[in-house]
Formats: structure tokens, sequence, C-alpha cells
């Protein structure tokens, strides 16, 4: 890849697209029950939409990019702030198991919840004998818990307490723009893209 390219091709480099946060995460099961059981049951997210995917688009030209199987399962869950997370019905035996570490793969998902639903959500896992990690970040601040889901994907819940019921992301990511290059700078001593990288960070 050219490096000095980076910007050249933007013609709208000073202005960044538009992002409404993730419209749906597909991840694959061999056991939509089970899913079922676990996502509503366990988590509680609600099933929205039930469906299987139509006739000519699994194995044939049609293919649009879903698991190569023909009129599968396909099912979606309120994951919240409008979004969802989805899971395909792999026939079982069709596929191995994934390699949640390899490159190109899903390591694990993070969902944002407030303090009480993580409190809520830890007692159904804990009543249910399911391991879970808590983890905390900074000391009153930031706190993960992980766990599995019953299709072996690791799960975390992420709280920060201040924040109350209105769990604020972005923000609590958010580094200065001293910080992030300290990091960035072990990629590239390259001035121009490191400016360019961190141009929306606060100073």
């Amino acid at each position: 890849m050219d490096d000095t390219k980076f910007a050249a091709d933007d013609e709208t480099a000073s202005s960044h697209p538009r992002y409404y946060g993730v419209h749906h995460l597909a991840l694959n099961t061999d056991d939509m029950k089970m899913t079922i059981d676990f996502y509503v049951g366990v988590l509680g997210m609600r099933l929205v939409h039930a469906m299987k995917v139509p006739p000519g688009v699994g194995t044939g030209p049609g293919n649009r990019g879903n698991p190569p199987f023909e009129e599968i399962r396909h099912y979606f869950f309120d994951m919240g702030r409008d979004g969802l997370l989805a899971f395909f019905e792999i026939p079982k035996g069709a596929k191995p198991k994934g390699d949640r570490d390899a490159i190109g793969t899903m390591q694990h998902v993070a969902f944002a919840v407030s303090p009480e639903t993580a409190a809520d959500l830890q007692a159904r896992l804990a009543a249910r004998g399911i391991d879970c990690q808590l983890v905390e970040h900074a000391a009153g601040e930031k706190y993960s818990l992980y766990f599995y889901d019953p299709n072996g994907i690791r799960l975390e819940l992420f709280w920060q307490p201040r924040d109350g019921e209105e769990p604020r992301v972005v923000d609590a990511f958010t580094q200065t723009k001293a910080s992030a290059l300290e990091e960035l700078r072990t990629l590239t001593t390259d001035k121009a893209w490191l400016e360019w990288a961190t141009d929306s960070l606060p100073s």
C-alpha cells in the first residue's frame, strides 16, 4: 500500500461519514433453539424476527455473502440502541468450531449496559452456573464481565457507574492526541500520516 495515498483519494478528507452504530452483527450457531434459550431466557433480549434464507441464495450464484447453505434459519434479537444481533443456523457437522483468535474472525462481542442491568445479568448468569470473569479496568470507573454463550462465543458486558442509565461509550474511550500518538509512533514515523490519523482527537 502506498502510504502517500491515505488522504489523497478522499475528496472530503476534512469531513467524516456519519455512522449510526451497528445495524446488525451476524453470528453462527448449529442449534437455534439453544441460542434462543440463552439470549432470550438468560440475557433477556427480545427475539424480533425469525425467518429462513430465501431459496436460491445459499449455494447458487445468488449468494449475497451469507453462509453457503440453502434455506437455513436466520433469526434476529434486539440488542438495544436500535441494533440487532443475528444468528444463522449452520447444519450440524457442516462446519468446525471457529478459532476466535484467528485473523479475520470475531474475538468477542461487548454490550454496553447500565450498572443496574450489569448486576441483574450477573445474578442471572450466576444462578445458572455460568462462569464469569469480572474485570475492574479503573477503580470505580470501568468494569467488564466476560462469559461464553452456549455456542462458545465470548461475550462481555461493559459498564461505567458514573454514566448511570445512559452509557457513554465513545466519550469514555476517546484518547487525547498525545496519548494516541505515543502508541501510533510504534507503527510509523511518517509525520503527515500521524497528523492525519489523529486529526479528530482532542488536544
